[in-house]
């Protein structure tokens, strides 16, 4: 951790040394301070800024960290100064010149840390005067008894996720509740733990007042590639039962398109080999069992992050995604240690 981070985490001071070393570091990641906005000219005023939303973060985010994260907030206070406070700054900014609520689009696969993330934003941007609506993917799946017709039609749906088990309606009808500035909004929530973990909706959430929505999910943004691409797919996707079933998701895409088309801008959590979300699901579940949970089994896990990746596979659908300026807007490259990599803007 940067000392003069550290400093201001006993001290609550910062001096005009540690400022302008601040400022140097910021400039001196080219990919990141173009993403962020940070130039020369304006260094020392987003340094102050920036500063001034630490203290007042602090208290709540320490808080987090202990109770959420089971970490002491100084392991998590570079990625909050470097990442996580520039990011909020970027969101509010971009809240501001719209003139209605925002609704901005988190894509990451499993184990990108997602949740946690939101989690954050949503007390920066609770510090800068916005209110936040956290609304997954997972949160528009369709009911246990329609899933479970669904599943009768195409027994090749074994777990809820794909294109296809969710209500898209449920979705456009909210964010275009929220984009008119409609309060109180009635958004939907889902319990995983229905029904032995098929999950089911559960009781809806009223919120008033959204003027940000971060809407997150595993392909939030995933758009439809041309079908030929599967015939020289990469593994899991080996038989023609395989190409068949990744086809006919990749069909599905298009019925998300409407929804997607309501995002204002779209931010994708990267890992630099998407391979990683197989040890990181593993680890996560080994942890579950380790604190009297339930959890599944390595082989189970191999099982169920494969299916994932023979319906959208990360190779096919999210490298060529990440790649175009007109779809994403940010990219957060993720290393296999969970730590953050480049932060960068697509030239338009």
């Amino acid at each position: 951790m940067n000392s003069w981070l550290s400093e201001i985490f006993v001290t609550d001071t910062a001096d005009t040394t540690w400022q302008q070393q601040s400022g140097k570091a910021a400039l001196a990641d080219t990919l990141k301070a173009k993403a962020f906005g940070i130039t020369s000219t304006n260094v020392d005023e987003v340094i102050q800024m920036r500063s001034r939303l630490l203290k007042s973060v602090l208290p709540a985010f320490s808080q987090f960290c202990q109770t959420s994260l089971h970490r002491p907030p100084q392991e998590m206070l570079e990625v909050l100064w470097d990442l996580w406070l520039p990011l909020g700054l970027r969101l509010a900014s971009h809240r501001q010149r719209l003139g209605h609520p925002l609704i901005q689009g988190i894509l990451g696969g499993q184990g990108t840390g997602k949740t946690t993330m939101c989690k954050v934003l949503t007390l920066i941007l609770q510090q800068l005067g916005y209110r936040t609506l956290s609304l997954s993917l997972d949160d528009l799946y369709k009911t246990y008894s329609d899933r479970l017709a669904l599943t009768q039609q195409d027994p090749r749906l074994i777990w809820r996720g794909p294109p296809g088990t969710h209500d898209i309606n449920l979705g456009l009808n909210l964010l275009d509740g929220i984009r008119q500035g409609e309060s109180p909004v009635m958004v939907p929530r889902f319990d995983k733990s229905a029904y032995g973990g098929a999950g089911d909706r559960t009781t809806p959430e009223i919120v008033t007042n959204v003027d940000i929505v971060l809407f997150e999910g595993w392909f939030v943004g995933v758009r439809p590639i041309d079908p030929n691409t599967f015939n020289n797919a990469p593994p899991p996707i080996i038989t023609d039962e395989d190409r068949a079933f990744a086809r006919d998701l990749n069909r599905q895409l298009n019925d998300y398109l409407p929804l997607w088309e309501r995002l204002d801008s779209l931010i994708v959590l990267c890992p630099t080999d998407y391979r990683c979300s197989l040890p990181w699901r593993k680890q996560a579940e080994q942890q579950m069992i380790a604190a009297g949970k339930s959890g599944m089994t390595d082989e189970q896990v191999e099982e169920f992050v494969n299916y994932f990746w023979r319906s959208l596979h990360p190779e096919l659908f999210i490298k060529p995604l990440v790649q175009s300026p007109s779809a994403v807007d940010l990219v957060i490259e993720i290393h296999p240690d969970r730590s953050f990599g480049r932060v960068y803007c697509n030239p338009r």
